[in-house]
């Protein structure tokens, strides 16, 4: 529920833009809306008392890419057959490792490994810890957004093969969700590959939604809109 509000919301206030991209602190002010409207969900059902998403989002005008996240989804660049990890999640491990209580090697098996330090759960502060990086696009790219559900269970070598062998971002993809199935993962697994291509004229802007997304009414009513 709190990932298809937040990815709802967010297609539906930058199909307004046309395709443009929004600069660091206006993609800030439309995060910081569609985290608020968790907490309007939550004043309506307090079932919903609690619910809270990570985020991992991209977000290019053809000539740059801004990477916003919060919480441990991850975004990923291969280029020229290397993999670079661009976020660094909010996680317990991850501070205890800048710190020095742990080591690396003891990250992927830390009890406290999913315990993540920021996400957006509609309160004021979840978005204003938002990371947001820009980063140049350039032909032949292949991006790999995803969730811990691969990335906890999937070394990164297996997945950086899958994304250079793969034909196209729907075979990477499919290859991916399979592999994180095969090392038994047992959390969510939210997979997106897009590559960097160059086209003669722009497409036209369109939000598609999967998953959790796809099966919330809300998302006909923002594609009809």
């Amino acid at each position: 529920m709190a990932s298809a509000t937040v990815a709802i919301r967010l297609a539906s206030m930058l199909d307004s833009t046309e395709g443009r991209l929004p600069d660091e602190g206006r993609l800030r002010e439309l995060v910081a809306i569609a985290n608020a409207d968790l907490a309007l969900r939550v004043r309506m059902d307090s079932a919903l008392t609690g619910m809270a998403t990570t985020l991992v989002g991209l977000f290019s005008d053809g000539e740059q890419v801004l990477v916003a996240h919060t919480g441990d989804s991850r975004a990923y660049r291969l280029r020229d057959g290397g993999l670079a990890q661009i976020t660094e999640d909010d996680s317990l491990v991850r501070e205890l490792l800048a710190s020095g209580a742990i080591a690396e090697a003891d990250v992927p098996h830390h009890p406290l490994r999913s315990v993540v330090t920021h996400v957006l759960g509609g309160a004021p502060e979840d978005a204003a810890a938002l990371h947001v990086a820009a980063e140049p696009l350039r032909r032949g790219d292949r991006w790999l957004l995803a969730s811990d559900g691969l990335t906890d269970y999937v070394p990164v070598l297996e997945v950086a093969d899958a994304l250079d062998t793969a034909a196209t971002p729907q075979d990477a993809a499919d290859a991916l969700v399979a592999l994180a199935l095969r090392h038994r993962a047992r959390d969510n697994v939210s997979v997106v590959v897009a590559d960097a291509v160059e086209l003669a004229e722009p497409p036209a802007y369109r939000p598609a939604f999967g998953g959790s997304a796809a099966a919330d009414p809300a998302s006909v009513r923002t594609l009809e809109a």
